[in-house]
C-alpha cells in the first residue's frame, strides 16, 4: 500500500457488502496515518508559484469559507485502488437553500450526472462527488440518501445529484465497483474544511496523467481588496493525459516521457479530468459559465492535449450568502458582480486550476496497481529542470 499523508482507508466493498446505521460511527473511525515520502511536497514547497496572486490559508478550495471536503479512499493489495470525493458548497440546508454554479465542457467523453438540470436552472442542490466511473450510480444513490436525511426535507420528491468521475481501470479493478452508496455518505459526513488531503486519496486513488500517477489536488487564490477581496478555490481530479508542462517547462519531453512519443498503447493521451471551482465572489450563473471556461487556460498550461477519449468538465459555484436561492421566497433580488469586474478572477482560476493539478502530481506516490505500476513524477529532476530553465 502507497505511503501517504493521514487520510481515511476504509475497508473495501468487498469486505464489508452492508454498513448499518449503527456501524457507521466506526466506519469513520477507520483511519490509519502513514509516513510522508521525503520527496512529496506540494508546487510552492519547490518554490513553484503559478501567476500574480497568493494564496488563501490552506491553498485549498476550502479557503472558500463554507466549503467542505470529504474523502473515502479504499486501497486493498493490487487490485482495490479507488475512492470517492466530496466537495460541499456552502452550509446549511442546500436542497432548501441552493448556490448558483455552471458548467463548461471541453471535451465531452464522460458521465457526468446531473448536468443537465444544473444548465438548465443554473444551480446546485446538493454535494458534489467524484468517484469512478462505473461507481456513478452509488454517487447518485449516497447523494440522494443523506440529502432526503437531512432535517427539513421531509417535503423533498426530487434531488439532483451532481456526480462526476475519470476512469481508474488501470490501477484499480473496476469492474469490481467497489465504492458504495455507504462510502459516499461517509465522505459527506466526514466532509471538513482547513487543509485537504491530496494524491493518491479518494477519487484520485487510482487516476494516472501524463503516465505519472495522477490523484486529487487543490489550490486557491485571495484577490486583494482593491480587486474586491474575493477568495476562489479550484479542486481537481486527475487523469488525464499529454505533454507534462510545469511553469513553462516542457518537463515531459525532458524527461523523455510524453504523449505521441511513440505508438505504444499504454501513452495514449485520453483521460479525464474534473475541476471543482468555489468562489466566495457573487456571481451570477451566466458569468460562472465564463469563469469556469477559464479554468482551461491553466488546464492547458500543464500541457494537456484535450484528447478525443477525454472527458475535461468544469463545474463552478458560488456561495456568496446574499445569492442563495431560498425555495421559501417567491422572488430572488441579488446584486452580482459586473462583466468588467471578472478579469481578475479569470487570472485567478487559471492560476489555482494550473497550481491544483501541480499538486495532484507533486502529492502522488508510486502505485503498483491492477493491470499497471505507476511511478510518481521524480520531483528531485522537476526541481532542478526549472531551476535550470529560469537561471
Amino acid at each position: 500500500m502507497p505511503s501517504t499523508k493521514a487520510r481515511q482507508v476504509l475497508t473495501p466493498a468487498a469486505s464489508v457488502p452492508m454498513i448499518r446505521s449503527s456501524q457507521f460511527a466506526l466506519l469513520i473511525l477507520c483511519l490509519t496515518t502513514f509516513n510522508v515520502q521525503a520527496e512529496q511536497q506540494r508546487a510552492r514547497d519547490l518554490g513553484i508559484a503559478p501567476g500574480i496572486f497568493q494564496p488563501g490559508t490552506h491553498n485549498a478550495i476550502t479557503d472558500v469559507k463554507g466549503v467542505k471536503v470529504g474523502h473515502v479512499t479504499l486501497h486493498q493489495g493490487k487490485s482495490i485502488h479507488t475512492g470517492v470525493t466530496v466537495v460541499i458548497p456552502a452550509e446549511g440546508n442546500l436542497r432548501k437553500r441552493k448556490v448558483p454554479a455552471a458548467i463548461y465542457i471541453a471535451n465531452g467523453y464522460g458521465k457526468l450526472a446531473g448536468i443537465s438540470q444544473l444548465q438548465e436552472l443554473g444551480e446546485i442542490e446538493t454535494p458534489i462527488a467524484l468517484t469512478n466511473t462505473l461507481n456513478v450510480a452509488e454517487g447518485i444513490a449516497g447523494i440522494v440518501e443523506w440529502t432526503l436525511a437531512q432535517p427539513g426535507n421531509e417535503d423533498v420528491y426530487s434531488v439532483n445529484a451532481v456526480v462526476g468521475e475519470t476512469n481508474d481501470g488501470r490501477l484499480n479493478d473496476i469492474r469490481k465497483r467497489a465504492v458504495t452508496i455507504e462510502h459516499v455518505k461517509a465522505a459527506i459526513s466526514s466532509a471538513s474544511s482547513g487543509p485537504v488531503p491530496e494524491g493518491n486519496v479518494g477519487a484520485g486513488a487510482g487516476t494516472v496523467a501524463f503516465m505519472w500517477k495522477g490523484g486529487i489536488g487543490t489550490s486557491s487564490r485571495q484577490l486583494p481588496e482593491a480587486l474586491g477581496g474575493w477568495t476562489l478555490g479550484v479542486l481537481v481530479q486527475s487523469n488525464y493525459g499529454g505533454i507534462l508542462t510545469i511553469d513553462g517547462v516542457q518537463v515531459g519531453k525532458a524527461l523523455n516521457q510524453y504523449y505521441l512519443q511513440d505508438t505504444v498503447e499504454r501513452q495514449k493521451a485520453d483521460g479525464s479530468i474534473m475541476i471543482v471551482v468555489a468562489t466566495d465572489a457573487p456571481l451570477s450563473s451566466r458569468n460562472l459559465e465564463r469563469l469556469a471556461k477559464r479554468a482551461i487556460v491553466g488546464l492547458a498550461r500543464t500541457g494537456a492535449v484535450v484528447s478525443n477519449g477525454s472527458g475535461d468538465y468544469v463545474i463552478a459555484f458560488s456561495n456568496h450568502p446574499d445569492l442563495r436561492r431560498d425555495d421559501s421566497t417567491d422572488t430572488l433580488s441579488t446584486s452580482v458582480l459586473h462583466n468588467s469586474d471578472m478579469s481578475p478572477l479569470f487570472q485567478a482560476v487559471a492560476e489555482a486550476t494550473e497550481e491544483a493539478i501541480y499538486n495532484a502530481l507533486f502529492m502522488a506516490e508510486d502505485l503498483d496497481g491492477h493491470r499497471m505500476n505507476v511511478k510518481a513524477l521524480p520531483l528531485n529532476k522537476v526541481r532542478k529542470l526549472v531551476a535550470e530553465t529560469k537561471q
